[in-house]
């Protein structure tokens, strides 16, 4: 019988397959996670100093800037630390909290854009009763929702890899740690849970985005309906925003979790897009193609010192 010692630390090797690029990937991905801290917490700032902005759809973008300021702060810290020539070693609570808010806050994000899909189908097909159906209170009701959801799956996720054994080896053959390369170190039969983990993965994202085209399809048939070219041209803008993070945020996702043969150096490369970019971009997605944030954020570039009296 094998003497098998408790795995209480993991080694992080970091994406395959770059080995001598350390130095250029850390100042490309310092530079992109700069880019997204500093865009989402401008458009949390101008959103915040607008009194115009106060409305449901800012709201939920506010809580999507947010969110995407944690997301990348979940791996990018720890990735940029060892690629600077420190240690590449993770604790193992360290590695469980990792896994824990990646899940946290990527379902959350998940649950956070079929509610902006819900909120953009109330506005464009029931503009009249629009203040009545997203009140102050529905509004904290669907944003306390998509975070106590996003906790009970990533609950689920995390309790579901590490109630296996790690006795074994303890290289993760990633930059982070996820459920696929966990499981593989694992000490115990892990094809069950891989199913089971699987499905869970997939049917999330799944179910959240029927809802999302079902919303966006009853939104395209109302906005044909519109006589007026400025408004179905003001229609048609908004939403292609939130359309175009919506791809953006479920492309990674389908590539990385709901493909049947893995490749490591492919699941890398994007999810650092997904985790690094996506959050980057969606500053610029949301400000360059709406009037009313970028004017926002102009005038609080201007002068900033008009927020704490908003506040």
């Amino acid at each position: 019988m094998r003497n098998l010692s408790v795995v209480t630390q993991f080694i992080l090797l970091g994406i395959p397959n770059t080995e001598g690029l350390e130095t250029m990937l850390f100042a490309l991905f310092l530079s992109f996670y700069i880019f997204t801290l500093m865009g989402n917490l401008l458009i949390l700032l101008a959103i915040i100093s607008s009194t115009r902005l106060h409305t449901p759809m800012y709201f939920f973008l506010c809580k999507l800037s947010i969110f995407d300021i944690f997301f990348p702060s979940v791996s990018s810290p720890k990735m940029l630390f060892y690629l600077s020539g420190n240690s590449r070693a993770i604790s193992y609570a360290g590695c469980v909290c990792q896994l824990f808010f990646y899940h946290f806050l990527g379902c959350t994000e998940c649950f956070l854009y079929t509610v902006m899909a819900y909120d953009r189908f109330v506005a464009i097909c029931y503009p009249l009763r629009y203040s009545i159906i997203m009140s102050h209170r529905v509004c904290a009701i669907l944003a306390t929702g998509t975070s106590f959801f996003g906790c009970i799956q990533a609950i689920f996720l995390t309790t579901l890899t590490f109630q296996l054994p790690y006795c074994g080896p303890n290289e993760v053959d990633y930059y982070f740690c996820d459920i696929p390369v966990m499981l593989k170190l694992a000490c115990a039969d892990t094809s069950a849970l891989e199913m089971v983990g699987f499905i869970s993965v997939g049917l999330m994202p799944l179910s959240c985005f029927l809802l999302i085209l079902t919303s966006y399809s009853c939104i395209v048939f109302a906005i044909l309906q519109i006589r007026s070219a400025e408004g179905r041209r003001r229609a048609f803008s908004t939403c292609s925003a939130h359309l175009t993070a919506i791809l953006l945020f479920y492309m990674p996702v389908v590539l990385i979790y709901l493909r049947p043969t893995p490749s490591p150096w492919l699941d890398a490369t994007v999810q650092v897009l997904n985790n690094l970019v996506t959050p980057m971009l969606n500053p610029l997605i949301y400000s360059l193609r709406n009037k009313e944030v970028k004017s926002s954020l102009w005038k609080f570039l201007r002068n900033p010192s008009f927020l704490p009296e908003q506040l």
